[in-house]
């Protein structure tokens, strides 16, 4: 792997984008958020998932040149279209208004439809987390898992986060409702690697820790078998309410994913009263108390890892793929 510095791949991705049509704004906070995730960890929607992006704003799918509107208002709980417009800008704009609203109610909500691929979830949760707010937050998607006890897809990935602001670093759950998400799969598969754990089903049936298998037969496994075939369900018909657009079975009639449903909610800590920071860093401290299987090992909270991903990063370069890392350059 190739170190290459924060600035120099957020100016590669910046320039690209004003090459594609982007204005110098929305240019600028794409290629941002796309270098956070990279230099996060999160690869398979930063780097990697870059081109397909830039390809997508090429094809019409991706609308650079459109706003959020807003087309409810319920009090704390707001309704917005997203035009088809660029996923992270959107999920930018309606977190932060999330945050917005939980300032005056201490709870806010937008549910967001029409919108395109945010990228990694995690970041709209770490943006309430650094406002000093509860970041919680989902999406539904196009079909792409079986629901337990069948063979047939019907139910979507659906990725959710939740993050819990710290003075030393955020608590940040990010997940898919697959055993590995995606970008996950097709970032091992790009690398060779087989999975820890059987993540999916071949084109057979049978349970693989093959990537690109589970990729090819498009049958990933849910996380806890029914319990995460019964949350993806849930999630989908939440954001589909609360927004009032599309569900998955509507998403997956089209032939790319577009015009996702999301929601955003922000929790003012501030006003949960005094002691509710002395009570996160108690939880989190017992739970980093618990003695590792393993002898030199540590039991780390959601997002810790991160966040050492992320200081090794801005201190030594961010670590990129050669091969991608010239497809950029040439783009």
């Amino acid at each position: 792997m190739e170190r290459v510095p924060f600035d120099r791949l957020e100016a590669e991705f910046k320039r690209i984008l004003l090459n594609a049509g982007l204005t110098e704004p929305k240019a600028d906070r794409t290629a941002a958020l796309f270098a956070e995730n990279t230099r996060d960890g999160v690869y398979s929607h930063g780097l990697n998932r870059f081109p397909g992006f830039v390809a997508g704003v090429q094809s019409g799918k991706v609308d650079p040149n459109v706003e959020p509107t807003l087309v409810r208002a319920f009090g704390a709980l707001e309704q917005w279209d997203g035009h088809r417009g660029i996923g992270l800008l959107n999920a930018e704009f309606a977190m932060g208004r999330a945050i917005e609203l939980a300032r005056e109610n201490a709870l806010g909500g937008v549910g967001l439809r029409n919108t395109n691929h945010w990228m990694r979830p995690g970041a709209f949760g770490l943006q309430a987390a650094d406002a000093g707010y509860i970041g919680i937050c989902w999406t539904n998607t196009t079909v792409l898992m079986p629901p337990w006890g069948s063979a047939q897809k019907r139910i979507g990935n659906n990725p959710m986060v939740v993050c819990i602001p710290r003075k030393d670093g955020p608590v940040l759950l990010d997940m898919a409702m697959s055993q590995y998400s995606n970008g996950k799969l097709e970032v091992m598969q790009h690398r060779g690697q087989s999975l820890l754990l059987p993540g999916g089903y071949d084109d057979d049936g049978a349970l693989t820790t093959d990537p690109g298998a589970i990729l090819e037969s498009r049958r990933a496994l849910p996380i806890g078998y029914w319990k995460g075939s019964g949350l993806a369900l849930v999630l989908d018909i939440l954001a589909s309410v609360i927004s009032d657009g599309d569900a998955t079975h509507e998403i997956g009639t089209r032939p790319h994913e577009t015009a996702v449903s999301q929601v955003y909610i922000a929790i003012d800590v501030s006003q949960l009263g005094e002691e509710a920071d002395q009570k996160i860093d108690a939880i989190v401290t017992d739970f980093l108390g618990a003695a590792p299987l393993d002898a030199g090992d540590n039991v780390r909270f959601p997002g810790e890892g991160m966040l050492a991903i992320r200081r090794d990063s801005l201190t030594n370069g961010i670590p990129v793929d050669p091969d991608l890392w010239q497809q950029l350059l040439e783009m």
